[in-house]
């Protein structure tokens, strides 16, 4: 997240907007070393060779892991007189990186650096947000080779020394993986894990399907709160008239997602069947997009209300999943399900109080099985007394307010079953379930 931070922050310095958009996966890397490969692979020799493979430091002669070899040719120079941008080939990261900062340095030579950097610096993340002392402001060119010199540092090294950079700790791990392998043949640490999606991919490529309708929908559940996560950082680095207060609730809103939603679900996804037709298999978070990420929400209260609303579709469908076909993995679900609604009513509470969707901020959390299951009952001794007694007393003043006692608890226990009902997946008054997926 680090190095996504301060990509976004290196666009924002030049005034470019955001970007957060990649086609699913699998992928030819149409920007990267004549069409390599980018896909989802579970932990293995293979994974870790083609991680090595892309952050291998400049001039190391590396290969691919098999399978994943270069599928495309190499483009043509850039010439100067060109005026549209087109792909361009890069050996390494570093030899990304580095033409990047090459061209900073020029333009900025050429041109001056006020020429070049015109972005509000307000734009940048910084570490009071984020809490990273590495997370440079990009305002001028020595900013600007302080975030690409972070970047590289971490992956693939200071120049020529790369041991403790994410290129030697793939070394690392693949040399200790095959020690293990060697002493130990039947040796596995992952589980039996399959790159599939929910959905057939919209390109012509071959991608297995999960078949097991539980997995199916909580890999949806996945997806969309990923998908959320983009969308909040596209606002954070895209506002307009957001306060520090604000921009900090953007800011904690992703590290919530990460940290509380995504992660444990992925690890959870890891342990659900793939279905039938993946004997033995295990699904793996498929990062399926369904939206367009990178489309500007140009108003600020129409942003967080639309933000607000698709975490409670997120929370909703959490809670389906609890009270439906995934009562069982409930316990490993309602962590996530009280992170996405603290996240919608985090939001929510920054809503002008005429705001439809303001109501999250303040709204009273859902109640859970048994707390439901405990108020019908109650409600039906209550409603069971009033009754009786008033049966012995009808046209007395304590007949009819045994009456109007038995009515209030047959309310409740109406207002208990539209609960449960909700938390169930059946939609309640006031709730369109189609209009997240209409948006």
């Amino acid at each position: 997240m680090l190095h996504l931070a301060l990509v976004q922050n290196m666009l924002s310095a030049v005034g470019a907007a955001p970007h957060f958009a990649w086609p699913n996966l699998p992928a030819p890397a149409s920007h990267y070393p004549a069409g390599v490969q980018l896909v989802l692979l579970p932990f293995g020799e293979q994974a870790l060779r083609h991680f090595m493979f892309l952050e291998r430091p400049e001039g190391m002669d590396l290969a691919d892991a098999d399978g994943l070899a270069a599928a495309g040719r190499a483009q043509p120079a850039l010439s100067e007189r060109d005026i549209v941008p087109r792909g361009q080939d890069f050996a390494t990261v570093g030899h990304l990186y580095r033409s990047i900062e090459a061209g900073f340095a020029r333009l900025a030579g050429q041109h001056g650096e006020d020429w070049l950097f015109v972005g509000p610096p307000r734009a940048q993340a910084t570490e009071a947000h984020f809490r990273w002392p590495e997370l440079v402001a990009v305002t001028d060119l020595a900013s600007a080779q302080r975030a690409i010199e972070e970047i590289l540092e971490q992956g693939e090294g200071a120049r020529g020394d790369w041991r403790d950079a994410h290129f030697g700790q793939f070394v690392q791990i693949l040399d200790e993986y095959q020690q293990l392998r060697q002493a130990r043949p039947g040796f596995d640490p992952v589980r039996p894990v399959i790159a599939a999606n929910v959905r057939p991919p919209e390109r012509d490529v071959k991608v297995p399907l999960i078949t097991d309708p539980l997995t199916a929908r909580v890999i949806d559940l996945f997806n969309v709160t990923y998908e959320i996560l983009l969308q909040i950082f596209e606002r954070y680095f895209a506002h307009t008239q957001e306060t520090d207060p604000q921009l900090k609730a953007l800011a904690d809103a992703t590290v919530t997602l990460m940290v509380r939603v995504i992660k444990p679900l992925g690890d959870l996804i890891t342990t659900l069947p793939a279905g039938p037709g993946h004997a033995g298999k295990t699904a793996g978070p498929s990062f399926e997009l369904f939206y367009e990420s990178d489309y500007l929400m140009p108003h600020r209260e129409a942003a967080w209300a639309l933000l607000t609303e698709r975490l409670d579709e997120a929370g909703w469908l959490c809670g389906a999943i609890c009270e439906g076909r995934g009562a069982n993995i409930a316990g490993q679900l309602r962590p996530a399900l009280a992170a996405l609604r603290e996240t919608a009513q985090a939001l929510a509470a920054h809503l002008p109080a005429r705001s439809a969707h303001a109501r999250l901020a303040t709204a009273p959390p859902r109640l859970e099985p048994a707390e439901l299951d405990t108020l019908l009952s109650r409600a039906r001794e209550l409603a069971a007394t009033a009754a009786a007694r008033a049966a012995g007393d009808p046209d007395g003043e304590l007949g009819a307010c045994d009456t109007a006692l038995a009515r209030s608890s047959a309310r409740a226990g109406v207002g208990a079953r539209a609960s449960r009902d909700a938390a169930a997946g059946t939609p309640g008054p006031g709730r369109d379930v189609s209009r997240g997926a209409c948006r």
